[in-house]
């Protein structure tokens, strides 16, 4: 054994001096070429950091292996990130595991390695080298490379936007900054409302969901189509119908942030624009009742106390003035938020310096807005919240009562059908009906069924008020035609009457202008 040790060690020092480290480096890369020649494989590494960067792609794989995929892991991480509301799984250090995209099958190897000692570095890096390893086919190299791992950086979008926590911001007061120079508040968003909650027409309700959908999967179609990556819902109706749950509902649906912007702590169409500056992608811009925020009246409709109005008598479109389409400000409108300046914020350049972006105004009087503000490319889908219906109230029952039609009384549920339109309820009326007797459900449904009979008929009531007040007036009327016809002398006679004051008037007109 000695003598062989000693041969050996002869050996590797003759080999040494025979063979210098060069050459057997140059023969290594040989032999490793030859190999992968002849293996079907190739190997991808995505550090962790790309010299003293932070490299996404890892960021988005580590996420992406989080789902459902490295489930079926053998040895798994668990982690769970600050303002995340779920915990995710990870590959544990140097384990692998195999997916599947489309057919073709690939490993992925989380490889955790001691880093060597460092130098003197103005950014330390961390002690441990980390990164993945994907081995894939040759064969599918460009289906890796064009599909496969921007599928990975969307998944990896996904989970983040689920699992980081919502927020909800508004504007500060005056305008002022924080600390980071930022004119936004915010608080974790919470709100429970879903659209499976909301008092809603299903159908409706199902369409609203189906246009969220293609507006958030719609990226490669607004580029192709030369459009912003944005879109406008108006939500009218009386007060009481949801319109605030329903923006909360497609904040939860779609994992957005939400900004409500208070226009009355905005000065300027400048201040307006800085504020959408400094909003995020992937949010809602909320305006909530901007009809008591912003005069927006229709602008053809003309004031009796200045006749008609043209072009040049109206600021807020010729210099950016005010005029009655301004909110704050002299009258002048130096300093306020015009109409124009709004119509820019939703549908003007300064709208596409974000992308993923939905605005809500919500409104109880849809007449006393500015049609240039309602048409489409800035408010795309106008959607009524009405009073409640039959549906909306079988989903109102289920919310506050679990109430199932099968244990239900179908004689009391008839009687609603037949009197809940004509009663003319908000959701939020019969919501607290049923709150404060929601111990006992057949209570509940008789005491709604005793509020719906008593707004029907004060509704049917003051219906026939009208009804007789128009009947009434069409009767004047026809009265009147009937003494036009019975004394056509007479209604000559006046007509003439008519006639020379008029010609006297103008005459009267004419003689003063000539004077001045």
């Amino acid at each position: 054994m000695a003598s062989l040790l000693g041969l050996l060690a002869f050996s590797q020092s003759l080999f040494q001096a025979i063979f210098p480290p060069e050459l057997r480096f140059a023969a290594l890369k040989l032999f490793t070429q030859i190999f992968r020649c002849f293996s079907s494989y190739v190997y991808l590494d995505i550090t962790e950091i790309d010299g003293v960067n932070t490299n996404e792609l890892y960021n988005a794989v580590q996420l992406y292996l989080s789902s459902s995929v490295s489930i079926s892991g053998n040895r798994l991480s668990l982690t769970r990130a600050v303002n995340s509301s779920a915990i995710t799984f990870g590959l544990a250090n140097n384990d692998c595991i195999r997916d599947s995209f489309n057919g073709v099958t690939v490993q992925w190897e989380h490889i955790v390695s001691q880093r060597q000692a460092q130098g003197y570095l103005w950014r330390p890096l961390p002690e441990e080298k980390r990164g993945f390893t994907l081995r894939i086919k040759k064969q599918d190299k460009p289906l890796i490379f064009d599909s496969y791992l921007d599928f990975v950086m969307d998944k990896a979008d996904e989970i983040r936007r689920k699992n980081q926590e919502r927020r909800l911001f508004t504007n500060s007061r005056g305008g002022s900054l924080d600390s980071r120079g930022n004119p936004w508040e915010s608080v974790p968003f919470k709100h429970p409302s879903t659209f499976d909650t909301l008092a809603m027409d299903p159908l409706r309700k199902q369409q609203i969901m189906e246009d969220l959908q293609d507006f958030a999967k719609g990226q490669s179609f607004y580029q192709q189509t030369g459009r912003a990556w944005k879109r406008g819902y108006l939500l009218y109706g009386p007060p009481g119908t949801g319109k605030s749950s329903m923006i909360a509902a497609m904040a939860n649906f779609l994992g957005y942030d939400i900004y409500d912007l208070e226009l009355t702590e905005v000065h300027n169409n400048s201040e307006l624009r800085k504020l959408l500056m400094k909003t995020s992608s992937k949010s809602i811009i909320v305006i909530e009742d901007i009809d008591c925020s912003i005069n927006l009246t229709d602008r053809k409709k003309k004031n009796p106390s200045s006749g008609s109005r043209s072009y040049f008598d109206l600021p807020d479109i010729r210099s950016g003035g005010g005029g009655y389409s301004s909110i704050s400000g002299d009258k002048n409108g130096a300093g306020s938020i015009t109409l124009s300046g709004l119509l820019n914020f939703t549908d003007g350049l300064w709208s596409c310096c974000g992308s993923e972006r939905i605005f809500v105004f919500t409104t109880n009087h849809i007449e006393k807005l500015d049609p240039a503000l309602l048409r489409s490319g800035r408010m795309d889908m106008h959607i009524f919240m009405s009073y409640c219906s039959f549906s909306a109230l079988k989903i109102l029952l289920k919310n506050y009562l679990n109430y199932s039609e099968d244990e239900s009384d179908r004689t009391v549920l008839d009687e609603i059908k037949e009197v809940i339109d004509k009663a003319k309820t908000t959701p939020a009326d019969v919501s607290e009906l049923l709150i404060k007797n929601r111990r006992c459900k057949n209570r509940a449904l008789t005491e709604l069924l005793e509020t719906l009979k008593t707004r029907a008929e004060k509704n049917g009531r003051e219906l026939s008020k009208k009804e007789m007040g128009l009947e009434e007036e069409e009767e004047e009327e026809e009265e009147q035609e009937k003494r036009t016809l019975d004394s056509p002398k007479e209604a000559s006679e006046f007509e003439e009457d008519r006639s020379k004051e008029t010609e006297e008037g103008d005459e009267k007109d004419d003689d003063n202008t000539t004077r001045e």
